[in-house]
């Protein structure tokens, strides 16, 4: 029992250690490939891909959502149980999870980061796509 505590705890301090360079610059909306990796991968966070059909079939990271940027804001609904999450945007290169942020922000999701250089800084880091 302790034990469990212990990671729980270890964990919830390593994604605090994590995230909190990200509130200390410019940046810090942004969140880098491995860093997402991290947090999704101990599902402290969910990641949205923003990419057109055709990207996401030919390569997409593991378990992320795919919505279209140009569909986000009318599936919205969709993600009402992640508004009190950590959400990752993402896209091929950044530009367009940036815009998918703002739209995640003004509908009122409190924590949305964006993957910073999109799937192209996700495949060069060497994670793991489908």
């Amino acid at each position: 029992m302790y034990i469990t505590l212990f990671q729980r705890a270890l964990k919830w301090l390593l994604s605090l250690v994590l995230l909190l360079p990200l509130t200390s610059h410019a940046e810090e909306n942004s969140i880098n490939a491995e860093q997402a990796a991290m947090l999704s991968k101990d599902k402290q966070a969910v990641i949205i891909d923003v990419r057109e059909q055709n990207e996401w079939q030919q390569s997409h990271i593991p378990n992320a959502i795919h919505i279209p940027l140009n569909e986000l804001p009318q599936r919205l609904s969709e993600l009402n149980r992640f508004k009190s999450s950590t959400i990752i945007t993402q896209c091929r290169s950044g530009k367009r999870s940036a815009q998918a942020q703002s739209v995640l922000k003004n509908a009122g999701f409190t924590t949305v980061l964006n993957l910073t250089g999109g799937l192209n800084a996700w495949q060069s880091a060497g994670l793991p796509t489908e």
